[in-house]
């Protein structure tokens, strides 16, 4: 699978990737620091149009809502939300060179278990594995300590005090959840509604060893969709209801197959593969997202995830991955339900109310119980612990109070038990016509230097020994190159001023005029330049250009006074280069 099967992706890749200027290892004057990289011109502008493409699909079609917000946040954010408790990775420590690993995936690589075996043993059964194997430092051979726990979230303080604790975001998605009321308050208090962001955050990776597929510092798409779970349709799932999805099912995945099942979303649906509507219809969203970055349905598949595997907010969770050469099949995003897990947490932790307000078609008749404490007997009775108790008989829902006199015969309150005969039981009939409660949530969330590595890979071609970036052309991150065939007799000067001007008409220039006309067309071709615009002599006589395509490698010509049209239609899929005019001859 994959392109370019007479290249080494990886190792072209990351070869082009440092001579171009795609990417390279960040610090690199001082040894480099593994997990961190730095794009360069080309891969800044490469990763950018990856990005607009998310924000095309989710933000301007369907008027989901984008925020900015932070990436440090207090601790307290990461403690509600169970972060602080769940982002661990089981860690050994060589006793000698004191250098650190993952110990599932060296378990994994030097015994062959599988990755999907390890996620579900404790330490203690990690540590067996290792003791039993005898497994020893992969760097000097020496022995191991016993396997920890490491928090993989960067902690930092914020401000002058040590107490102050903050953690660098490991998702975009918690600053979503708490400033939940404020932007339900900006979809005027209407459900369903969602939110993305798109932004840096930080994972303090025990030993990434996998380029960009694996970063201490990386851009993510965290995208919420807020909606009422007794109303959970999808208004819009018509349009995507007869899309096919390549699924691994996670029975299949118990019993070590790597089966696709192919289904059309009805079928997910109907027969309950996919849990939540909204959840598959964006799923249908990622698939063509990856089909407008280059990557074909064939090379994509869901894979369901097992219990053990799914994020700790996660009811069920599906991702998407890709077949690179290098790794095999990756996750590019995941499909989370997080029901209404986070709200519930910031709610609890937090004091805010993030319940909504729903009307019911038709009012209802409801009997309402009142619970009144008997201040005369509780106070002689229950002496220092009386308020402690009134207090809570006070704020504590009725209902819940009268279910627990039917079922236990009394209420607790810390370790006391109350009796009915403390208190004043009444009912009374009130018209009910709405109720309050939390959202449940879907997440679709992209990796978005994972899928900058792919388009990378899926875009490497060999042509006559040269390689090519084949980008779709709404991401290359150079859509025309201009070229004065000689550096003389005025040509230089009129290339200029056409670049100038197809800049001012918007478009992404590059103008080179070092080298023969064969190297700077190979220049562009290894950069992903969709087209190329050659002036020449004949261009000072008719005001005529060539233009050649990145892949065809053959060339038009065309009037000046027509080429931003023509141009405009081309990269907004109007027109296709056949379509230019008559083909001249081919380089």
């Amino acid at each position: 699978m994959g392109s370019g099967k007479e290249l080494d992706n990886f190792l072209t890749i990351n070869e082009l990737a440092r001579r171009r200027g795609f990417f390279w290892q960040s610090f690199e004057i001082y040894g480099g620091v593994g997990g961190f990289v730095t794009y360069g011109p080309l891969g800044t502008k490469l990763k950018l149009n990856i990005e607009s493409k998310i924000r095309d699909i989710f933000v301007n079609k369907l008027g989901i809502f984008e925020i900015e917000s932070s990436i440090i946040a207090p601790g307290k954010v990461f403690e509600a939300s169970g972060h602080v408790n769940h982002f661990k990775e089981p860690m050994v420590e060589c006793l000698s060179c004191n250098k650190r690993f993952r110990a599932d995936h060296l378990i994994n690589e030097k015994l062959g278990i599988s990755l999907l075996e390890i996620e579900k043993m404790n330490l203690s059964e990690i540590k067996k594995i290792i003791k039993k194997s005898k497994l020893e430092c992969p760097e000097c051979k020496h022995n191991l300590k016993d396997p920890a726990q490491f928090l993989t979230m960067f902690k930092t303080t914020i401000g002058p005090y040590s107490g102050a604790t903050g953690y660098g975001r490991p998702e975009a998605a918690q600053n979503i959840f708490v400033e939940f009321n404020r932007l339900h308050k900006m979809a005027r208090e209407k459900l369903p509604f969602g939110v993305i962001q798109i932004g840096h955050a930080l994972r303090n990776e025990i030993s990434p060893r996998q380029g960009l597929i694996r970063l201490r510092e990386f851009t993510i798409a965290d995208l919420e969709f807020f909606f009422d779970p007794e109303e959970a349709n999808c208004d819009i799932i018509s349009e995507v209801e007869n899309e096919i999805l390549p699924i691994l099912l996670a029975d299949n995945r118990k019993e070590g197959k790597e089966k696709i099942s192919k289904f059309t979303v009805r079928e997910a649906l109907d027969k309950k593969i996919v849990c939540s509507e909204w959840q598959i219809f964006f799923m249908v969203m990622a698939k063509k997202l990856l089909l407008e970055i280059g990557v074909p349905v064939e090379n994509q598949r869901f894979i369901e995830k097992l219990p053990w595997e799914k994020a700790h907010y996660a009811t069920q969770c599906f991702d998407q991955e890709v077949y690179v050469d290098r790794w095999g099949w990756i996750e590019v995003s995941g499909h989370a339900y997080r029901t209404d897990y986070d709200l519930k947490c910031h709610m609890n932790a937090s004091g805010a109310d993030f319940r909504v307000y729903k009307e019911f078609k038709k009012p209802t008749e409801k009997i309402q119980y009142l619970v009144k404490p008997k201040m005369g007997l509780i106070g002689p009775k229950f002496k220092e612990k009386a308020s402690e108790i009134i207090e809570a008989l006070s704020k504590t829902p009725a209902e819940e109070i009268f279910e627990s006199f039917n079922k236990l015969g009394y209420f607790l309150v810390g370790d006391q038990k109350i009796s009915e005969s403390y208190v004043e039981i009444s009912q009374q009939k009130n018209m009910v016509r709405g109720k309050r409660f939390i959202p449940h949530v879907v997440e679709p969330s992209f990796g978005c230097d994972r899928l900058f590595y792919v388009a990378l890979e899926y875009a490497l071609k060999l042509k006559n020994n040269r390689i090519i970036l084949s980008f779709p052309k709404n991401i290359a991150p150079i859509q025309l190159g201009v070229f004065p065939l000689v550096n003389k007799d005025g040509l230089n000067e009129k290339a200029k001023t056409i670049t100038n001007n197809l800049r001012n008409e918007g478009f992404l220039v590059e103008f080179d005029d070092t080298g023969s006309i064969g190297r700077r067309y190979a220049r562009a071709d290894e950069a992903g330049t969709s087209l190329c615009i050659t002036i020449d002599y004949s261009t000072l006589e008719d005001e005529t250009v060539t233009i050649r395509d990145r892949d065809l490698w053959k060339q038009v010509r065309v009037s000046l006074s027509t080429l931003p049209r023509l141009l405009d239609d081309y990269f907004k899929d109007r027109l296709k280069f056949e379509d230019f005019g008559t083909f001249i001859n081919s380089k």
